[in-house]
């Protein structure tokens, strides 16, 4: 393994990173938990209370959350379109809420994995169950990236051919790295 995702069997996928592969991906994923920010009452409130809570009716003011977090109705190109935008803030009052929850527990599920190698590298094993979870936070990290980076498909394969100067490069080599990991998980769960 180099660095990608290989079928274990059954569903389940293996990966072998070095220090430098898990520490990146580790300081993504914690960066990706501060972006989706703590849940209905903190972390550790009140269950009941989180429960009932209801989530925002307007979409992210932040480009990243709002393609994590899209409207459900409503075409890009007529956002003025009222009967659109509130039944957007309907079905996002009422969905939100869970949804942020799931990509918050992705997330923290690739963490507590990394961090079972004990800051040094090593072959992380995925039981089938896990990886269906891994796929949703590298799918997260790539689509805030991509918004980060301004990415369209028009200009990806562009990304390919930037100079060592620009310095958006660093941005661009993770980016390319995870889709490359979603690719290889996505192909290993599949055999």
């Amino acid at each position: 393994m180099a660095g990608l995702f290989e079928s274990a069997g059954g569903g389940s996928a293996a990966i072998a990173l070095d220090e430098v592969e898990a520490s990146i991906l580790r300081s993504l994923e914690v960066q990706m938990l501060e972006l989706i920010g703590p849940g209905p009452g903190g972390e550790g409130g009140d269950p009941l209370a989180a429960l009932f809570a209801e989530g925002p009716t307007e979409a992210p003011a932040d480009p990243a959350l709002a393609r994590l977090f899209p409207d459900a109705y409503g075409d890009p190109e007529k956002p003025d379109d009222d009967e659109s935008r509130a039944a957007s803030g309907e079905f996002r009052r009422y969905t939100e809420l869970d949804l942020r929850a799931r990509k918050r527990e992705d997330a923290l599920q690739v963490v507590r994995a990394l961090d079972g190698l004990g800051g040094e590298g090593g072959v992380l094993k995925l039981p089938a169950a896990d990886c269906l979870r891994w796929l949703g936070a590298l799918n997260d990290l790539r689509l805030t990236l991509g918004v980060r980076l301004e990415v369209t498909e028009e200009d990806e394969q562009g990304l390919y051919g930037l100079s060592g100067t620009d310095e958006r490069k660093p941005l661009v080599m993770a980016y390319l790295w995870l889709g490359a990991l979603q690719e290889s998980l996505l192909e290993a769960v599949a055999d």
